[in-house]
C-alpha cells in the first residue's frame, strides 16, 4: 500500500468585506459575455467575480460612438456574484459550452467550472496538474477544456465532470527544463502551446501527437492565438514581439515590433486575427487592425491606452476595452476606430490615401455625417514592424509640425538620435473603473507567534490574533516596520504554524509535525471567562485553536455516539430486565489483586498511554519523580473506566510526560537509583508494569524508603506532574532497564490484538471505527454494562473557550509533488453538516485531537545551563566534582529555577510558616548582568539575553529580604544529590508545569 501523502490544516482569517465584493489582489483573468453583457475577472486571491455592465456591446454606430465620447461617461458596471474559486491565484479564465460555463486555472493545482447560471455558488474541480495552472483555452460549442500548467503537461478535461480525455507530455523528446506551458490556444483540430523554451508546438487534439514546432522567439511565449481555420497562429513574447505563424509553411511570416517592451497579453474576436489587441509589461494597450492589406506590415497600430502597471491581459468587446493589472480594480477604456473611416493626422492621411491597397478600400462616409470625429493624434500611431513602410518617417518639417522622433515608435530599432520617442496614447485616463477591495501584500509574525502585523494594498497596519482570528488593533497607513517594535515582544515561542499571504488573505497553515509544538502559560491569557487553572499550567496553541475551529463537527461526532451507543444500550437494558425476572442462584466473587483492584483484560481498566487506570504503587509513590497524587483529586472519586477518568488522563498525555530538570550529564547506571535517576521515574506513570524480580521489587521498595521527597518536591507536588515519563525518554536521560524494554513490546502485541481486530480507515474516520470497536469488545466482556462515551474533546481547562467570527474557513489539504492540493474547503459553521465529507478526508491525527484529546507525543526540547552564585556571596549548588551543569524544558520559568536554588542552599520544612516568603521574592537570576523577570522562560532568555550557542550561564543572588546560611547543609551518602559513582550530576527534576 502506497504511503499516505501528509495532509494540513489551514483556516483563513476573515477580512473586512464590502457590500459591492471585487478582488482584493491584482486580477489575472477577464472573460465577457457578450450576449449578456457580463464581465467575468478572476483574481489573485483566488476569486472569481461576475459583473453587470449595462452596455449595449454590439457595434454602435458613429454618431452614437462620437456621442459617447463627447459626454462624460457615467459608471454603469454593477458587481452580480463571486465565489471564493480557489486558494490561490487564478492565473487564466476562459467561458465555455456557449458561455454557459466559466473554466478557471489556479495555482492551487486545479481546473475548476463554475456555472452561475444553472445556481452554481461554488465552483466543481474537473481536473488536477501537479503543478500550478497556467492557462485555460476552449474552442466556444465544445464541451472539453484544455489546460496547461508548470508540470510540463496539458490536460483535455470533460466540462460535465467525467474526467481526462487526453494527456500530452510537453516535453516529449527534448525532455527540456523550460517546457513549462505559460500560453495555449486551441481551435476544434489543433491544440497550440508555448512557455519558457520560446518554442511554439501545436498538437493534434485528438491523438496528442505533435504535429510540428515554431522556432523564432527568444524568450518566454505569454500569449497566442490562433485564427478559426487552424492555418494562422500569432504568439506574443518576453522577446517585445509578436509573430505571425502559418501553419501549413511551417515558419514565421511576420514579426511585429510594435511594443517596447514584453508582450503579456493577446486578444482578437476576428475569425482571421485581423484586428487584435496587445498589451505589455509597461502598461501600454496596443490596436491593430490590418483588414484590407495585402501585407500585415501595412496596417494601422495605435497606442489606445496606458495603464499604471503591467497589464495581464486584455480583452474587448463592442466599442469597449477592459484591462486587468496587479492593481485589484479593472479599468474599461473606449474603442478606437481603426478601419476605414480612421480619422489619421493629415500627412499620414495623404500618404495612406496615395497607397493602392488603402485606396483600393470603402471609401469612408463620415464627411456625409457632417460630424468632427475625434482624430488620431501622430504620437499615437505605432510602426508594426520594422519592415513596415507605413507610418513613415517625415523628415521635413514643412510638412508636419511634429519631429520625427515622435511620429512613430520603431519597436526594438536601435535609435540614434538621442531625443527618445514619445508615445502619447489616445487615452490617458480610463471611461470607468471597477473598483476592487484592499488585501494583504506583507506581513511579519510576531515572537509570541500568536499575532501577526499585516500590510494591505492601502498602505494600511493591522494586528491579528491567530487564535481568536480577528483584528485586534489597527494603525492606519504606517510602514510595517516602524510598527513592529511597538507592538512585538521579549518571547521565544516554538514554531506552531506558517503564514501566508500570497491570496491576499491570511492564511494559517498547520502541519502535523509542528502544530502541536507551542505552548503557553495559562496565566498570560485575558478571557472573557475566568477558568480555574492548574499552576503554571500551559496551553497547547496548536490543541487549543483546532478545538474551536472543528467544534461544530465535534458537536456533530458526539451527537453520533450518543445515537450509536443507545441503540447498543437498548440490548444491554433488554439483557438486563432478562436477568431480572431470571435472577442468577450464586454469586461469583471475583479475583482481586493485592491492592484490591480487579484483574481484569477490560479495556477500561486496561492501562493506556496517556496515564495509568491503576493506582499506583506506594513504594513508588514517595519519590520525588512521581507523580503521587496528579492534580490534587482525591484518586476515589475517579473510577478506572469512567468518562472522567479518560478526560483527565487524556489532559495529561502531553503535559504529564514534560519533565524540567534532569541529570545535566546522564548516569549510565540509571537504575541504581529510583527515587533520582529518569529511569525509575520512567515506571511511575507508565503502563502497569510489574517488578522483573523480588530483587528489583526490594532495591525499590529499600531505595524509595530511604529517599523521602524533600521538601522542595513536597512543595510543588500539588497542581503539577513530574513529567518522569519523558524523562526516561530524553536524549539527554534515556538509560532505561533492558528488562523494561523487553516487557513493552509484549503489553503492546496483546492490547494490539484486541483493539484492532477489526481494519480501520487510515483518516478521520479511523477514529471513530476504534472507539466503536472498544464500544463491541466492552460488551462482549461486560454485556451487563452500559456503554459510556469514549469521546472525550479537550475541556476548557485545557482549550480556553473561544467564539470564532463565523466566516472563518476552515481548508484540509493533501501534500503533491507541486505543492499541496485542496481536500475540503468550509467554513467554522459549517463542519457539522460537512462531517461526512470530512471524515473520509481529513487525517487520522486531527481525528485523535478533536475526539479524544490525544496530541502526538514528542521529547521535549531542552535547554542546558549552568548556575553559579554571584561573586560567590551564596553557597554553590555544584557537587564535590564542581559539577553544576543542568537541562531542563525550554518552557522552565525564572522562578523555577529560583525555588530550585532555594531547595539547595535554603532548605525549607514540610510545612512553611505562614506568610514565608516565596523563592523568587528573596532570590533574583541575572544572566549577561541582567536581572531576569521570574515569567521569563528559559528559551526566552536563551533566544534574547544569553545570544549564544553553548550553555547559558545563569548567577543568583539574594536581594537582602532574608538571610540565607553562607554554608550548604552537608550532604548524607542518602542524600540523592550525591554525586554518582561516575562522577556525573543526578538532579531529582522539578516539577513539570502541567
Amino acid at each position: 500500500m502506497a504511503k499516505k501523502a501528509r495532509q494540513r490544516i489551514s483556516y483563513v482569517l476573515e477580512l473586512d468585506h464590502s457590500s459591492s465584493g471585487g478582488h482584493r489582489l491584482g486580477v489575472n483573468g477577464l472573460a465577457v459575455d457578450r450576449d449578456n453583457a457580463i464581465l467575468y475577472s478572476g483574481g489573485r486571491d483566488g476569486v472569481i467575480c461576475a459583473w453587470d455592465l449595462n452596455l449595449d456591446l454590439n457595434n454602435h454606430s458613429d454618431r452614437d460612438r462620437v456621442s459617447s465620447r463627447d459626454t462624460k461617461s457615467q459608471p454603469t458596471t454593477k458587481f452580480r456574484a463571486s465565489t471564493q474559486a480557489h486558494t490561490h491565484w487564478v492565473n487564466d479564465i476562459a467561458l465555455a459550452a456557449n458561455n454557459t460555463a466559466l473554466v478557471s486555472a489556479s495555482s492551487d493545482l486545479t481546473v475548476k467550472v463554475w456555472r452561475p447560471e444553472l445556481g452554481d455558488t461554488e465552483p466543481h474541480t474537473i481536473g488536477q496538474h501537479a503543478d500550478y495552472v497556467k492557462c485555460v483555452a476552449t474552442p466556444n460549442n465544445a464541451d472539453w477544456v484544455a489546460s496547461g500548467g508548470l508540470d510540463r503537461k496539458i490536460y483535455l478535461w470533460d466540462l460535465n465532470g467525467k474526467g481526462k480525455s487526453l494527456e500530452i507530455d510537453v516535453r516529449g523528446e527534448d525532455v527540456s527544463e523550460k517546457a513549462s506551458v505559460y500560453a495555449m490556444s486551441v481551435n476544434p483540430n489543433i491544440l497550440a502551446s508555448g512557455g519558457p523554451e520560446s518554442i511554439v508546438r501545436l498538437w493534434d487534439r485528438k491523438s496528442g501527437k505533435r504535429i510540428t514546432k515554431l522556432v523564432g522567439h527568444t524568450d518566454n511565449i505569454r500569449a497566442i492565438l490562433m485564427n478559426e481555420a487552424g492555418d494562422t497562429v500569432m504568439t506574443a513574447s518576453s522577446d517585445q514581439t509578436v509573430k505571425v505563424w502559418s501553419v501549413t509553411a511551417g515558419r514565421c511570416m511576420y514579426t511585429l515590433t510594435m511594443h517596447n517592451d514584453s508582450v503579456w497579453s493577446l486578444f482578437s474576436e476576428d475569425p482571421e486575427l485581423a484586428v487584435f489587441y496587445s498589451s505589455d509589461r509597461s502598461g501600454l494597450i496596443v490596436k491593430t487592425d490590418t483588414r484590407g492589406t495585402v501585407e500585415m506590415d501595412e496596417g494601422l497600430s495605435v497606442a489606445v491606452a496606458q495603464e499604471h502597471d503591467g497589464v495581464n491581459k486584455v480583452v474587448a468587446c463592442g466599442d469597449y476595452i477592459w484591462s486587468a493589472t496587479s492593481s485589484s480594480s479593472i479599468n474599461r477604456w473606449t474603442n478606437v476606430e481603426t478601419g476605414p473611416d480612421a480619422q489619421l493626422p493629415e500627412p499620414f492621411r495623404h500618404l495612406r490615401a496615395s497607397s493602392p491597397v488603402s485606396r483600393s478600400r470603402k471609401p469612408s462616409a463620415a464627411s456625409a455625417d457632417g460630424l468632427a470625429k475625434r482624430e488620431i493624434p501622430a504620437k499615437s500611431i505605432l510602426r508594426i514592424s520594422n519592415t513596415a513602410a507605413f507610418p513613415p518617417d517625415l523628415a521635413e518639417p514643412s510638412e508636419s509640425n511634429l519631429t520625427p522622433g515622435t511620429l512613430t515608435r520603431k519597436g526594438s530599432d536601435i535609435i540614434v538620435d538621442p531625443v527618445i520617442p514619445v508615445i502619447e496614447p489616445i487615452h490617458h485616463l480610463p471611461e470607468e473603473t471597477i473598483e476592487g477591495q484592499n488585501g494583504l501584500v506583507k506581513h511579519k509574525l510576531l515572537n509570541d507567534r500568536r499575532r501577526v502585523l499585516t500590510l494591505d494594498t492601502a498602505g494600511d497596519v493591522l494586528l491579528w490574533d491567530l487564535i481568536r482570528c480577528e483584528v485586534i488593533q489597527r494603525f492606519g497607513k504606517r510602514h510595517l516596520e516602524d510598527v513592529e517594535p511597538e507592538v512585538n515582544t521579549l518571547e521565544a515561542v516554538a514554531p506552531w504554524c506558517s503564514i501566508d499571504t500570497s491570496s491576499g488573505n491570511l492564511t494559517v497553515v498547520l502541519e502535523p509535525f509542528n502544530c502541536f509544538d507551542a505552548e503557553m502559560y495559562a496565566d498570560e491569557l485575558v478571557l472573557a471567562e475566568p477558568v480555574d487553572f492548574r499552576e503554571d499550567q500551559r496551553i497547547n496553541l496548536g490543541r487549543w485553536i483546532l478545538r474551536y475551529l472543528f467544534a461544530k463537527l465535534i458537536d456533530e461526532e458526539i451527537k453520533r455516539d450518543e445515537i450509536y451507543r443507545l441503540k447498543l444500550n437498548e440490548t444491554v437494558e433488554r439483557r438486563q430486565a432478562a436477568r431480572r425476572l431470571n435472577p442468577p442462584t450464586s454469586i461469583s466473587i471475583p479475583t482481586s489483586n493485592a491492592q484490591g483492584w480487579e484483574a481484569s483484560d477490560s479495556p477500561l481498566t486496561t492501562p493506556r498511554a496517556n496515564g495509568a487506570n491503576y493506582p499506583l504503587s506506594p513504594g513508588l509513590g514517595i519519590g520525588v519523580a512521581t507523580p503521587a497524587n496528579l492534580l490534587g483529586i482525591s484518586e476515589n472519586v475517579v473510577t478506572p473506566g469512567s468518562p472522567l477518568e479518560r478526560v483527565s488522563s487524556s489532559q495529561l498525555y502531553r503535559t504529564s510526560t514534560e519533565d524540567y530538570f534532569s541529570a545535566g550529564i546522564s548516569s549510565a547506571d540509571a537504575s541504581a537509583k529510583p527515587a533520582t535517576t529518569p529511569a525509575v521515574a520512567d515506571q511511575a506513570p507508565a503502563k502497569d508494569e510489574t517488578p522483573k524480580s523480588p530483587v528489583d521489587t526490594k532495591d525499590k521498595d529499600k531505595d524509595t524508603a530511604k529517599s523521602p521527597s524533600t521538601p522542595f518536591g513536597k512543595k510543588f507536588r500539588m497542581g503539577m506532574s513530574f513529567g518522569a515519563k519523558k524523562l526516561g525518554r530524553s536524549a539527554s536521560t534515556n538509560i532505561e532497564k533492558p528488562t523494561v524494554t523487553e516487557e513493552k513490546p509484549e503489553e503492546n502485541k496483546s492490547e494490539s490484538s484486541s483493539n484492532h481486530e477489526k481494519e480501520i480507515d487510515d483518516n478521520f474516520r479511523g477514529v471513530i471505527q476504534k472507539i466503536r470497536n472498544d464500544y463491541e469488545k466492552q460488551l462482549l466482556e461486560t454485556p451487563d454494562n452500559f456503554v459510556e462515551t469514549k469521546i472525550t474533546p479537550a475541556l476548557p481547562i485545557d482549550a480556553p473557550v473561544l467564539k470564532l467570527p463565523p466566516g472563518t474557513k476552515v481548508i484540509i489539504q493533501e501534500e503533491t509533488s507541486g505543492g499541496s492540493a485542496n481536500l475540503y474547503r468550509g467554513t467554522v459553521m459549517s463542519v457539522g453538516v460537512d462531517a461526512d465529507i470530512i471524515e473520509e478526508k481529513a487525517p487520522m491525527w486531527l481525528g485523535e485531537v478533536l475526539l479524544t484529546n490525544m496530541i502526538p507525543q514528542k521529547d521535549p526540547v531542552k535547554v542546558s545551563f549552568v548556575l553559579h552564585p554571584w561573586r560567590d556571596s551564596l553557597p554553590s549548588i555544584a557537587t564535590a566534582d564542581g559539577n553544576n551543569r543542568l537541562n531542563a524544558n525550554r518552557m522552565l520559568r525564572v522562578k523555577k529555577i529560583l525555588a530550585y536554588v532555594a531547595e539547595r542552599i535554603d532548605p525549607q520544612p514540610e510545612e512553611p510558616e505562614p506568610g514565608a516568603l516565596k523563592p523568587e521574592e528573596y532570590l533574583e537570576l541575572y544572566c549577561n548582568d541582567q536581572l531576569l523577570p521570574n515569567t521569563m522562560s528559559l528559551a526566552t532568555l536563551r533566544a534574547h539575553i544569553w545570544k549564544g550557542g553553548n550553555d547559558v550561564v545563569l548567577y543568583y543572588k539574594a536581594n537582602g529580604r532574608k538571610e540565607i546560611p553562607r554554608e550548604l547543609p552537608q550532604p548524607t551518602l542518602d542524600d540523592p544529590a550525591v554525586s554518582d559513582p561516575g562522577g556525573q550530576q543526578a538532579i531529582p527534576p522539578i516539577a513539570t508545569v502541567s
